[in-house]
């Protein structure tokens, strides 16, 4: 039972990356982003071919990870204070300040299938700022949306990038809870 098509996407999850040391990275408590609209990662990383008997004799390929766009209904309070470092004071107002320290964090999500769903997480993620998006109403009105630039890199203790899950009858348990937390693969026996 294999998808032969994906459309899609739900289940925005992130997790922050609140430890770092040579042999693991602690992520905190994943928490969701509602309104995906859109994801494009691309991959990173360069050829490196070698010419031979007058033919490409060898080609590899370096994974860096991937880089592209993540397209939101409205980024979330609770992103912009713990990923993005934005203060709110009593009153309630978001302050963006230069001093503000941006967090890497785990990136969870869904694509849907004919047959079956796919869970992912990509372990090492960062952000860059939003730009600020308005526009007028016309005849009828049309949402705008938040546009995060992202770019995932491998972790620097396992050189992981991204891990993906589709249920079957054997790692149902494991499928339902994928983003209770950052899913780590569990080694075959």
């Amino acid at each position: 039972m294999k998808n032969k098509v994906k459309f899609g996407l739900c289940n925005v999850h992130i997790a922050p990356i609140i430890a770092v040391s040579d042999s693991k990275i602690t992520y905190g408590e994943p928490f969701a982003i509602p309104g995906a609209v859109n994801l494009t990662l691309d991959p990173e990383g360069e050829s490196a071919d070698f010419y031979g008997d007058n033919t490409k004799y060898f080609s590899e390929f370096a994974n860096q990870g991937y880089s592209g766009s993540l397209e939101i209904a409205l980024i979330t309070d609770e992103f912009r204070t713990k990923i993005l470092g934005e203060q709110v004071d009593s009153n309630g107002a978001m302050t963006e300040s230069t001093n503000d320290t941006i967090s890497d964090f785990a990136l969870g999500f869904q694509i849907d299938g004919d047959k079956t769903n796919r869970k992912y997480w990509y372990y090492n993620v960062s952000a860059q700022r939003p730009s600020t998006v308005g526009q007028t109403i016309e005849t009828s009105k049309e949402p705008s949306t938040d546009t995060l630039n992202i770019t995932s890199t491998p972790r620097i203790t396992d050189n992981k990038v991204r891990t993906y899950l589709e249920k079957t009858e054997e790692n149902g348990a494991a499928y339902d809870k994928f983003f209770d937390e950052v899913y780590e693969p569990v080694p075959s026996a």
